[in-house]
């Protein structure tokens, strides 16, 4: 399977955001349905 094929499997159902400080999920026919902060977390271990 070339990597032209695995991406033709994939569909436009939902987009991510993550560049922002907010997280959001658009799905297609609903528009946003996640709208959350973006959280890090460090282990200073």
């Amino acid at each position: 399977m070339s990597l032209f094929d695995f991406f033709g499997m994939m569909t436009n159902d939902i987009a991510i955001d993550l560049g922002t400080a907010n997280t959001l999920v658009y799905k297609k026919n609903s528009g946003l349905v996640i709208d959350e902060p973006s959280v890090v977390a460090v282990s200073t271990d």
